[in-house]
């Protein structure tokens, strides 16, 4: 009898703690989530712009209930150094926004430093900074979500691989635009 109480009890405290879980750990796309660890985005402008030019801040996508809004993706091809970094970059829009995205592993048992750049119209350039670790276990770095000025192909991402230090030399550089081959 005391047997079937402890089983009892302990479904009860999961069906308890799973949806506190669940709760506390935010809704994907949340705002008040941070991009990186340490992260810092910068937005650059032409000389051009004016205050009509809407912020680079992130946008509100307006939210589906189901599947949500679907996401556009361009990726680059996946590329590797010999040193042991593994990279491929996209640019995302869903609704109204648009970001840059990379996926890397950095095997070089070094940690190292990414930038990571999302080019756009009117010659607007936003960029952030990311440390990758050196733990060889895949990662993502992602700029902040901007309001969509064009169509996805007026958008371009750029990430770069380097030593961190102001010094260390370029360990690789992965894009979101590839040449696509016809075949012949």
């Amino acid at each position: 009898m005391n047997v079937r109480l402890l089983a009892l009890a302990g479904v009860v405290a999961c069906v308890v703690v799973l949806p506190l879980t669940v709760a506390s750990a935010g809704q994907v796309g949340d705002p008040a989530r941070p991009v990186a660890d340490g992260a810092r985005a910068t937005v650059r402008t032409s000389p051009d712009d004016d205050a009509k030019i809407p912020s680079a801040a992130p946008g509100s996508s307006p939210r589906l209930l189901g599947l949500g809004l679907a996401t556009a993706t361009r990726c680059g091809l996946e590329v590797s150094s010999p040193d042991g970094v593994e990279a491929q970059t996209c640019v995302l829009t869903q609704g109204e926004d648009t970001w840059a995205r990379t996926y890397y592993r950095n095997a070089t048992g070094k940690a190292l430093e990414s930038l990571l750049s999302l080019m756009g119209p009117g010659d607007r350039t936003m960029q952030i900074r990311c440390a990758a670790g050196a733990d060889d276990e895949p990662a993502t770095c992602e700029t902040p979500r901007e309001h969509t000025r064009g169509g996805l192909d007026a958008y371009t991402a750029v990430a770069e691989f380097a030593e961190r230090g102001s010094g260390g030399p370029l360990l690789l550089r992965s894009g979101s635009n590839y040449a696509a081959s016809d075949g012949s």
